[in-house]
């Protein structure tokens, strides 16, 4: 179908299939920007968990046992050291944290629907205005539509047997908290939240690829270049 030249006769439908073409790159290359930040918002809270540069509600300590207070020499207590992201972010705690990794997972879900659905009418324009790619823009969409399908919560409507990439600060304590029983538990806890996000990962980065394959073939097939 990219052998078919396009039609000399045709040109005002080309023109507006080209400028319906230019919104749509234009809106994929923003949600594809929103997805990746969410992602890397995401993965960062979770080694915030994991690392221990968060204190979770389960690991909160007495004020005398806290090695991060320690006794000042005329008697007071005085704080020694902060954690990670406490020193760079200040009052960071894991209420926050949770908060934002909520609000994170939240615009993450939308805008890779939404990434997917632009992906999609970059198909049918590329289809109806025969402006060639078909190819690429079709691998593109199905790149992003598998990667839209592993990002969905699936977890809230099937259980813990099917899991999605985005997830909520509860189901990151209760996965936290079951790794310390073996390794099969540990295995599955990396596959969870940093397998399943690096395969999504790169589900975007090729279907970002992909479509800028498709937009150079087009404009191959236009001559402009």
């Amino acid at each position: 179908m990219n052998d078919i030249p396009v039609n000399p006769n045709n040109m005002v439908e080309t023109s507006d299939s080209l400028e319906a073409v230019g919104v749509f790159r234009a809106w994929k290359s923003i949600f594809f920007v929103i997805v990746l930040i969410c992602l890397a918002m995401i993965q960062a809270a979770f080694w915030a968990v994991n690392l221990h540069w968060v204190e979770t509600p389960g690991e909160a300590q007495p004020a005398a046992t806290n090695p991060a207070i320690a006794p000042a020499e005329n008697g007071q207590a005085e704080p020694t050291g902060e954690g990670f992201v406490g020193s760079l972010l200040g009052d960071f705690d894991y209420e926050l944290l949770a908060r934002v990794t909520g609000v994170a997972n939240g615009i993450l879900i939308v805008a890779a629907v939404l990434f997917a659905l632009t992906v999609f009418f970059c198909l049918m324009v590329s289809l109806v205005g025969r402006l060639g790619g078909i190819n690429h823009i079709s691998r593109a969409f199905i790149l992003a539509l598998i990667m839209a399908a592993l990002i969905i919560p699936w977890q809230r409507l099937f259980g813990s047997n099917v899991v999605g990439v985005a997830y909520g600060s509860e189901e990151l304590l209760r996965w936290f908290d079951a790794k310390a029983d073996g390794v099969p538990n540990v295995i599955f806890y990396y596959l969870r939240f940093c397998g399943l996000w690096l395969v999504a990962l790169l589900l975007l980065i090729m279907t970002q690829v992909r479509s800028v394959r498709w937009s150079k073939s087009i404009i191959r097939r236009l001559e402009i270049i």
